[in-house]
């Protein structure tokens, strides 16, 4: 199969030697990484296979954004060595690609005698997580980090490495330079079951029609297990946890500095205040089990749960506007860990129950699966002569924006065009992400390249020109999907 973006149409014909299923952050990191890889002297064909219309569509497009030091996790588990590793090969990936990171750090704050109790075993668990950075402060200089913070907090742990970053844009970075490697996208594509042929391969029935493949990577998120179970397992079950956030206007980011971080308590998690890298301010989430894999709605009690929490919180924060509330679905599992299995006689890997440390730790999922199909028999190498990562357009606040930009401005005009005011993006930059190596199918698609529509007015002012510059996609860009 050629490499290449499919949206459309019956499926290549051929057999590829890995099939990654899933197009979120980690499936398309596993396909990058894999994209870069040989065996025998030949260039491994990899083809991501994603439901939905575009990459990143599901949980990876909603989540809190935060870059991760894992100083936090469960000494000794998958994930804690996972997203410690990632958070090193991200860091640098991003600086290299372009993907926006904030290094804001963080604060726990305690708020009760009981997480005040609580915050020296969490500064000894990031010692034996391997961080070795956290710092035990009172009260003053928490106030001091955070002078917007309400009344009565007693002390506070701080994270000085936590950051924030783009969970959009590390995405579609994924997906375009595993492109730029050869593998093939293709979107719209359900896998329904999948058959052994009695050889060497495996062969996926999907919406499309069939796919062969040597090998089958499940990074399917909220269908991992379900996937799991077209392979003759019942391992784990993917309980849907809505997590509803409320998003404040720019206005309020200088309130809101660095992330604060809820002391995890015998209540549970607790709700957290971050900046976002597009300058606005985030409170949430909550934590809902569901049993419907497609609700992302948000509701009247946990918009009125957010507000409460966020009056104790940061009351000045509940003055300024919000300008969104969105939900998002985790993959939460029956178990405390990744849910990582390997089976080497079905030639089958799944990368299950990937909570929201997964965008930190989605690199090292990628380097820890090619590891292991290589114990069960895919030996490879890296590749010589890769191309470099792509140079991914900034959508991030603390970063020059093309409106930003006389040169660039000089030499295209199209870049001085604001086309959507309250976040300034240009007509430029609607140009080039249609005509990008994975270009939008839809408006949401556009919104998560360009911050369109996406700022005060929600699209009430810009909406039908955004709209109109889709619409005018060229033949060439329509046929790609």
């Amino acid at each position: 199969m050629n490499g290449g973006v499919s949206r459309s149409g019956p499926l290549p014909d051929g057999t590829v030697d890995v099939a990654v299923v899933g197009g979120g952050v980690v499936g398309a990191a596993v396909a990058r990484e894999l994209a870069g890889r040989e065996a025998d002297g030949r260039a491994l064909s990899v083809a991501l296979v994603e439901a939905r219309s575009d990459v990143g569509d599901g949980t990876s497009k909603a989540n809190t954004a935060i870059l991760h030091t894992g100083f936090d996790a469960t000494p000794g588990t998958l994930e804690s060595r996972l997203v410690r590793r990632g958070y090193e090969l991200l860091g640098g990936y991003a600086e290299r690609a372009g993907i926006p990171v904030e290094r804001t750090g963080a604060v726990l704050v305690a708020w009760t005698e009981e997480e005040l109790a609580a915050l020296p075993a969490l500064a000894d668990k990031a010692v034996k997580n391997g961080y070795r950075e956290c710092e035990t402060v009172g009260a003053d200089e928490v106030y001091r980090l955070v002078p917007a913070l309400g009344p009565g907090a007693l002390g506070g742990l701080t994270v000085p490495g936590e950051s924030i970053i783009c969970p959009w844009t590390t995405t579609l970075a994924f997906a375009t330079e595993a492109l730029a490697r050869g593998a093939g996208v293709l979107l719209n594509t359900r896998v329904e079951g999948a058959q052994r042929d009695g050889g060497e391969e495996t062969v996926l029935l999907t919406n499309r029609g069939p796919l062969r493949a040597r090998w089958v990577v499940n990074a399917a998120g909220l269908g991992s297990d379900a996937v799991d179970r077209l392979f003759g397992h019942e391992r784990f079950t993917v309980t849907p946890r809505r997590g509803e956030l409320l998003v404040f206007d720019k206005m309020a980011r200088p309130l809101a500095n660095r992330i604060v971080l809820p002391v995890p308590s015998s209540r549970g998690k607790g709700v957290l205040i971050s900046p976002t890298i597009y300058g606005n301010v985030m409170l949430g989430p909550t934590a809902e089990d569901l049993r419907d894999r497609a609700d992302t709605s948000t509701s009247e009690e946990g918009f009125a749960f957010l507000v409460d929490k966020g009056l104790a919180l940061m009351p000045e924060l509940l003055k300024e506007e919000v300008t969104a509330s969105y939900a998002g679905l985790r993959a939460a599992t029956e178990h405390g860990d990744y849910q990582v299995h390997l089976d080497a006689a079905q030639r089958y890997l799944v990368l299950g129950g990937i909570r929201s440390t997964g965008l930190t730790s989605s690199m090292a999922l990628a380097e820890h699966a090619a590891g292991l199909l290589a114990e069960a028999g895919l030996v490879t190498s890296v590749r010589g002569q890769l191309p470099e990562p792509p140079r991914m357009p900034n959508i991030g606040e603390a970063f020059p924006r093309p409106y930003m930009c006389d040169d660039l401005i000089a030499s295209d005009p199209a870049y001085g065009t604001v086309v959507c005011f309250c976040e300034r993006v240009t007509a430029g930059e609607i140009r080039d992400a249609l005509a990008s190596p994975l270009p939008p199918a839809d408006i949401d698609g556009l919104r998560r390249r360009t911050r369109a529509m996406m700022g005060r007015c929600q699209g009430f002012f810009c909406g039908a020109e955004v709209g109109r510059c889709l619409a005018l996609v060229p033949d060439s860009v329509e046929e790609s999907r």
